[in-house]
């Protein structure tokens, strides 16, 4: 089985990542879902996608969770059942999810160099404090991204701006944490931030600061 890391920020929360390793047989094998869940993985195109939809699946099991207890809201946000707080992230060969008993969201991203052609679409207050002639340039612009994401997972604002309304303060790679700020309708809302790095991929998750 292959859970690849667990991480407790703080007593109410709890990181899990799966590597995926299973094929989509394997994965579906004594998998018990709703209706509506398993006609949304039969839709999926991709079979990475659908593995990945699998194993957050595999990672609510070993939070003590199964399918039933998960839903979304009209945002598409997802929710547990009992009133936790969750987040779910999959992308490539991982999939994470996060649970709390406070506001969270979640990202995994693949470092890739082509996200220097978005930078502009996400990057504004950030282009300050980088350099793009640093080799560490692309897990920077890696980690502001699933900073940003996970933010507007937990805020749950359709069409939030990347650029206009999330803000991630200075940071090095090597302290793996920060602070962020959503700045919404005249007001600031401040995070914590986590990041790590593993395998050529970048996670960050956010929890109420």
């Amino acid at each position: 089985m292959p859970l690849y890391k667990t991480i407790t920020p703080n007593s109410q929360t709890t990181v899990k990542i799966w590597k995926i390793e299973e094929s989509y047989d394997d994965l579906m094998e004594g998998m018990v879902l709703k209706p509506e869940t398993l006609k949304r993985v039969l839709g999926m195109k991709s079979e990475l996608h659908q593995r990945g939809f699998l194993c957050v699946r595999k990672l609510l099991a070993e939070f003590g969770y199964d399918d039933t207890d998960l839903f979304y809201d009209e945002n598409g946000k997802p929710h547990l059942k009992d009133g936790r707080q969750i987040s779910i992230t999959h992308s490539f060969i991982f999939a994470g999810v996060i649970v709390s008993d406070g506001i969270v969201g979640i990202d995994i991203e693949k470092q890739r160099d082509k996200i220097t052609v978005i930078a502009h679409k996400f990057v504004d207050y950030e282009f300050d404090y980088l350099d793009k002639t640093s080799t560490c340039y692309i897990k920077k612009l890696t980690a502001i991204w699933c900073v940003k994401e996970s933010l507007y997972k937990l805020f749950a604002v359709p069409g939030l701006s990347f650029k206009d309304c999330l803000l991630v303060i200075p940071f090095e790679l090597k302290d793996e944490e920060t602070k962020a700020w959503i700045d919404y309708k005249d007001k600031k809302y401040p995070y914590d931030i986590h990041f790590f790095e593993f395998e050529g991929f970048t996670c960050a998750y956010a929890v109420d600061g």
